[in-house]
């Protein structure tokens, strides 16, 4: 028999750890990527990064890479399709679907601040031209 190991995860509230050079990121996402996984870059590697003990999703300098599922979240007014980084160094970000989609979204992060952006919409398919 198989379980979830924690099947409840995500389903609450988040806690945002923002203040100094840390700020958080919601985004708003498309019902259809509920379950999918969203990975945040930095633009540029942190400065004195080394390539020690790389894990899996490692960037090659060595800093780990933070991705989060898209979850339906429950607020006062229903639930909210969303993504939500709860602790990121300021600075200019990549966003893509795990595990190597293309960039989707470049956001920049400010400490001490929440910033609030929205994932692009598919792109509907093109009609074949005969």
């Amino acid at each position: 028999m198989t379980s979830a190991e924690n099947p409840y995860a995500g389903q609450g509230p988040v806690l945002l750890d923002v203040g100094g050079q840390v700020g958080a990121l919601l985004l708003a996402m498309p019902a259809s990527l509920t379950g999918a996984e969203i990975e945040i870059r930095p633009e540029q590697p942190p400065p004195g990064r080394h390539s020690h003990d790389q894990l899996p999703h490692d960037e090659p300098d060595g800093s780990h890479l933070v991705h989060v599922q898209v979850l339906a979240r429950p607020t006062p007014a229903g639930f909210v399709t969303c993504a939500v980084f709860p602790e990121l160094i300021q600075g200019r970000y990549e966003l893509y679907e795990r595990p190597d989609g293309p960039v989707r979204l470049q956001v920049s992060i400010t400490g001490g601040q929440v910033t609030q952006a929205t994932w692009p919409q598919p792109e509907a398919p093109q009609p074949a031209v005969w």
